[in-house]
């Protein structure tokens, strides 16, 4: 006799269509991805997933949001005002990577094409968002340090810059162990970091 089907609440179904659409557009993309997969793959019919977001692009904007906060969390908990630039540094890289590590699917998704029509990708916003909170940081260190506050956004855009990119490569490459690579991060921009002139000069404005 076949053992009895397990129902799902409401809810319940709700979130395995979520974590089933995740990992669908994150393997697909948006354009490629169709309701008749993600309702494929959930054992259920195609109206139960309209019912629940209205259609893919209810779906996906659900999956995009939620990802943003785990993202954003992440690296906000990461980071404190009582923190020496070097800890800075370091918090940002090992935050980013912590959730790429744990939330593959979710990165994937956040980095990869989003919708026609949308002029900037999630993952920058999110990335211009965490860049604004490294800023307040790094202009209370300015500013104890005796240099310009007001260079500080761009600092923190470069840093933050880096970071970003590094995790998008990581995402791919993974020959180096997470510790590693955030070491190597903190590697270079710390080097720089602590050794910033007040009034930084191009080698060619010397030679004039």
């Amino acid at each position: 006799m076949a053992a009895k089907r397990t129902r799902l609440t409401a809810i319940e179904r709700r979130e395995q269509l979520i974590s089933i659409g995740c990992k669908v557009f994150a393997s697909n993309g948006y354009d490629a991805t169709t309701v008749e997969e993600i309702a494929q793959k959930a054992g259920v019919t195609k109206p139960v997933v309209y019912e629940h977001f209205g259609g893919k692009e209810g779906l996906y904007a659900v999956v995009v949001d939620r990802e943003v906060q785990h993202l954003v969390t992440t690296i906000s908990n990461s980071l404190t005002s009582s923190e020496h630039p070097r800890r800075i540094v370091e918090n940002t890289a090992l935050a980013l990577l912590d959730y790429i590590e744990d939330h593959t699917d979710g990165f994937r998704v956040l980095v990869r094409d989003a919708p026609r029509g949308q002029s900037e990708g999630y993952y920058s916003s999110v990335i211009g968002d965490v860049a604004s909170k490294v800023e307040h940081l790094l202009a209370d260190r300015f500013k104890a340090a005796n240099l310009d506050a007001k260079s500080a956004p761009l600092y923190a855009q470069m840093l933050v810059g880096l970071i970003a990119q590094v995790g998008q490569w990581w995402l791919e490459e993974r020959s180096l162990d997470k510790a590693t690579v955030a070491a190597h991060v903190v590697n270079l921009t710390w080097l720089g970091l602590r050794n910033l002139r007040p009034k930084p000069e191009l080698l060619r404005d010397k030679d004039k």
